[in-house]
């Protein structure tokens, strides 16, 4: 049985802003500061591997900055479907640590590209504190990854309920008569 507080958690506050019911925007604008700052990692690594390592460090720092970017949106749309999560519960303090983790993140990532921006740039390979510093909010990030997927698959937080989901799951008429006729 499905209770009155899980029913409210899987509708949007707003639909034109957090994306309508069983299609949250939230997990598809995540894809952008992740992706961004997987890549920076990968560039800030191989900066220490090639002969002129320059560009990756100056594509690394806007890879920093577009992941930045992209968490502003991601947030907000994140903090809409926080809303729609009853206060008191499991589900609630999973999202509210998700969210810290993920400011966090964020701010880190900040600081890294304000860190690299305010040094001049010699074409070297990026310093060690640089890329420490987006190893460890790059695991923070997965943390808070884990997170954001146990609010929606154990919690099902704006995940359709299961008879919207049986949808997908019943045999269409055509394919039900054609099954029985063999």
């Amino acid at each position: 049985m499905v209770s009155e507080s899980q029913l409210q958690a899987k509708r949007p506050v707003s639909a034109s802003l957090a994306g309508p019911y069983g299609h949250p925007f939230h997990p598809i604008l995540v894809t952008v500061p992740i992706g961004a700052w997987v890549a920076s990692l990968v560039f800030d690594i191989a900066s220490h591997v090639v002969h002129r390592p320059g560009f990756l460090t100056q594509g690394s720092q806007w890879l920093i900055a577009l992941g930045v970017i992209g968490a502003l949106p991601a947030a907000m749309v994140g903090f809409l479907d926080l809303f729609a999560i009853p206060a008191g519960t499991p589900a609630f303090r999973t999202a509210l640590v998700h969210m810290t983790l993920n400011l966090l993140v964020t701010a880190a990532y900040t600081v890294n590209f304000l860190w690299r921006h305010s040094t001049c740039t010699d074409g070297g390979s990026v310093g060690l504190g640089r890329l420490l510093l987006s190893a460890l909010s790059l695991a923070a990030l997965s943390v808070a990854g884990f997170l954001g997927g146990k609010l929606a698959y154990r919690y099902g937080v704006r995940v359709a309920d299961e008879s919207t989901q049986a949808e997908g799951y019943t045999p269409d008429i055509s394919e039900r008569d054609a099954r029985s006729a063999m």
